[in-house]
Order: C-alpha cells, then sequence, then structure tokens
C-alpha cells in the first residue's frame, strides 16, 4: 500500500464552500435516477475529504501557532477542524485514491473511533483493493470475534493517592427493612453505619468458618 505523499496540494477552500461541497457530492443520489446515478460521485466526496484533511495537518505542521490559528479563523474553521486531523492521522498511510470506494459517512466512523476499529484500519494496508464492502466484513469480524465478558461487580473505589475504599451499592427493598434496622441500631447504639456493617461481616465470616457456636435458649 502506497503511503501518504509529503507535500500534497489541495486547494484551500473555506469553509461553507468546502462542507457545501460535501453536501451535494453525498446527495447528489437524490437527485439522480437509480440507472443514471454514479458511484464515482462519492468515490470524489472521499478523496475531497481526505485531500483536505491531509492539507490541513501539512498546514498545521508547517504554519507556526500563530498563523495556522488565524488560518482557521480566516476561513471559519475554528473548531471544525479537529476531525480532518484524525483522518489525517488515521489514514497518513494511504492515499486518497486508496480509499476512494469507501463511503464518506465510513471515513468519518473509522477516524473518530480509530481505537476501536485499529484493527479493522491495520487490515486495510494487507488489502490489494479497499472498498465498502472489505471494510464493513472487517467491522463485522471485529464484532463477532468479541466475546462479551460478564462485568465483575466490584465494592473497591481508588483514591488518588493510590490506596482504595470500599462502597457498597445502594440497597433496594420493598420494605426497606435492612435500612430500617441498620438506622434503628445506629440511633440505639451510636455506631456508625460503617462500623455495624464491618461487624456484621465480621459475624458472618466467622458463622461461616465455624468460629460460632449456637446455644440453645433456655
Amino acid at each position: 500500500m502506497m503511503t501518504h505523499a509529503q507535500g500534497v496540494v489541495a486547494a484551500q477552500v473555506n469553509r461553507p464552500n468546502f462542507e457545501q461541497f460535501v453536501e451535494e457530492k453525498a446527495n447528489t443520489s437524490k437527485s439522480f435516477s437509480t440507472e443514471n446515478f454514479s458511484f464515482q460521485t462519492l468515490a470524489e466526496v472521499t478523496k475531497t475529504i481526505l485531500h483536505h484533511a491531509f492539507w490541513l495537518a501539512e498546514q498545521q505542521q508547517q504554519l507556526s501557532s500563530k498563523e495556522y490559528k488565524k488560518l482557521l479563523l480566516d476561513q471559519g474553521w475554528k473548531g471544525e477542524e479537529k476531525r480532518y486531523l484524525k483522518i489525517a492521522a488515521v489514514f497518513g498511510k494511504f492515499l486518497p485514491q486508496d480509499l476512494a470506494q469507501i463511503e464518506p459517512r465510513t471515513i468519518y466512523q473509522l477516524a473518530e473511533n480509530s481505537k476501536k476499529y485499529q484493527q479493522v484500519i491495520d487490515r486495510l494496508l494487507d488489502l490489494s483493493a479497499i472498498t465498502q464492502e472489505a471494510v464493513r466484513s472487517l467491522t463485522k469480524k471485529q464484532r463477532t470475534s468479541k466475546e462479551p465478558r460478564p462485568e465483575k461487580p466490584s465494592i473497591w473505589r481508588r483514591l488518588k493517592n493510590g490506596g482504595r475504599y470500599c462502597q457498597i451499592p445502594p440497597i433496594h427493598e420493598a420494605s426497606e427493612s435492612t435500612g430500617i434496622t441498620l438506622q434503628k441500631m445506629m440511633d440505639e447504639e451510636g455506631f456508625s453505619a460503617q462500623h455495624i456493617v464491618a461487624e456484621a461481616i465480621a459475624l458472618r465470616q466467622a458463622y461461616k468458618e465455624g468460629q460460632l457456636v449456637r446455644s440453645s435458649g433456655r
């Protein structure tokens, strides 16, 4: 697979014109009949997006921070450039024509979720022809290959200093018996909820280990 050549030349377009071009190209199918619609239109949109992303990334590298910010402000792109810089970073090993057969929405999806789809992106380098169908197939295989792992409940929470503490999740009961009993113990005995719970757990553990002997009442 060819790598992205240095010095990609792309026309400097302002945001409204570029966005309008992409939207018009992507929506061409709405104005064309099925017989006349050409998938080449979508291919041109994808290549235009990639050309623009690569060009924008090069401007960021070549210009000073002040000049780059001015460029974004002048073109009305301040805050909009991040998604295209992601595209440039993710697909830097490709040329725009390499990915022309991928629909524009998929390009955005892969770039914005690059960690999730990293294996898919890496596999594209091994393909002689990168098509929308190939990307869909790789994405589907990645989803089915990952078996969902049951989430193990945990009561542990981390402190900023590296320590940890346990936090018991809320207890939902229709009768509210546990909460009522705990509150009563706190009021009558003057102990905190933490103390009473810790004592109850210690007693339960001792019972499981056979250290408690039940005596018959007289």
